[in-house]
């Protein structure tokens, strides 16, 4: 029989992508304001792999992540989500969004984001969210998964998501 018990705390990490990379200091700081202290910020990664977003937001796009210091409980994310969903309409035109907000957490076992868009691979949580199992953490490396999004997969993004995981696994210790 299994016994239910308390997860670990996770590592939120939130993926911003736009077009007008003159944004991201206003969209790091509204989110900064309500989930506290930034611990490290990517540099900027193309977001190349896919047209989708080419008609709402404008191309090319770029990708930058923040990881923030403190662990929240997995939990959070649903309602970190539906924040995030307020700061992209902040930062719209009419029904276009100028920032692409996705808040997501770590594990030292894998990498989850959220998202308001059901398919066969995500779980429902609650409020319309679900958990998108993006990559999972396997010998020593970021393995991507048949549904990973591509810029999720690229080397330089696993890259700033290991130093991200030796972060979080020294504040697991000092816990």
């Amino acid at each position: 029989m299994s016994i239910p018990s308390k997860p670990a705390s996770a590592k939120l990490i939130v993926g911003l992508f736009m077009h007008d990379r003159k944004l991201f200091q206003k969209a790091a700081y509204a989110l900064s304001e309500a989930l506290k202290s930034v611990d490290m910020v990517s540099s900027w990664f193309p977001f190349d792999k896919t047209d989708y977003y080419t008609n709402e937001m404008g191309s090319p796009l770029y990708r930058r992540l923040i990881a923030f210091d403190e662990l929240i409980e997995q939990e959070r994310l649903v309602d970190i989500k539906l924040f995030t969903n307020q700061v992209e309409n902040n930062f719209s035109r009419g029904q276009k969004r100028m920032v692409n907000v996705d808040p997501g957490y770590l594990l030292a076992e894998r990498f989850v984001l959220a998202t308001g868009k059901n398919y066969a691979h995500r779980i429902y949580l609650r409020d319309g969210i679900y958990a998108d199992l993006t990559l999972i953490y396997q010998k020593s490396r970021y393995r991507c998964l048949d549904w990973t999004y591509p810029d999720y997969a690229g080397d330089a993004l696993t890259g700033f998501l290991q130093s991200v995981r030796d972060r979080y696994m020294y504040q697991l210790r000092g816990i």
